[in-house]
């Protein structure tokens, strides 16, 4: 069995069915994907329910991210701040205004029904975002930072490549995990638009809701697939702006 991980999708279905098409993978492999499938392009709707039916017929594990919750908030209340909407809220919005009442209820289970990290057997972390105790995501007196922290990655960045893992001053968060991939903060904000490595972390977030494609990383061999840059898929978009 292989596992591939997928980073964040903000929307963009037509993007992911044209990455999957291109990922050699077979009915008892795992997907994981990593969170925020909402906020962005037009096609939210249209992704839960592709995400659904996939799960159908594929082994899937499916993140929380911070869009998941703050849309599914909307959904259940109605409420909003309009911080959300400027960062990709009203596209979701406008995407569901046509939804059944029956269908509304399914992606709200959906929603729901996110989990908040996923350990596998040989110590590998998925997470949408990271998290802050030292003993771990099991541990982790605020949840919500599993799906909103930057500071993990802030961390691999600013550490020194040279840095012994045995050294003292080694950050204890980076020797829980013998690999951690994450998404939620975009690669191209160093420049990047491919899977990243920093330290024991892989960030999978290549900016699809902006510039950047879809992305699928294979997690043993670390080969990866890509979409083209999302944007072209919906030409007459602005998807997030911020």
């Amino acid at each position: 069995m292989q596992t591939f991980v997928i980073g964040d999708l903000h929307g963009g279905l037509k993007a992911l069915k044209e990455v999957l098409e291109k990922v050699p993978y077979k009915p008892q492999d795992l997907f994981i994907f990593l969170g925020d499938y909402l906020d962005g392009w037009s096609d939210s709707a249209h992704l839960i329910d592709f995400l659904i039916d996939f799960s159908k017929n594929q082994p899937c594990v499916f993140l929380r991210g911070n869009h998941d919750e703050l849309f599914c908030n909307y959904l259940k209340t109605n409420t909003y701040n309009e911080m959300w909407l400027e960062h990709g809220g009203q596209s979701s919005i406008d995407a569901y205004k046509t939804l059944s009442s029956n269908k509304k209820e399914e992606h709200i289970s959906f929603l729901e029904n996110l989990d908040n990290y996923y350990l596998d057997t040989k110590n590998r972390l998925f997470v949408h975002a990271g998290f802050t105790n030292l003993k771990g995501v099991t541990l982790e007196h605020f949840p919500k930072l599993l799906y909103w922290d930057r500071t993990l990655w802030e961390m691999a960045l600013a550490l020194n490549p040279n840095l012994n893992v045995n050294d003292k001053n080694y950050p204890p968060r980076l020797k829980m995990y013998h690999e951690i991939f994450i998404g939620h903060t975009t690669v191209t904000k160093i420049n990047e638009t491919t899977p990243q490595q920093r330290a024991n972390i892989w960030n999978i977030d290549t900016g699809a809701a902006f510039k950047g494609p879809v992305s699928v990383l294979e997690i043993e061999t670390k080969t990866f697939w890509q979409s083209k840059p999302v944007y072209l898929h919906y030409p007459l978009e602005k998807g997030r702006n911020k």
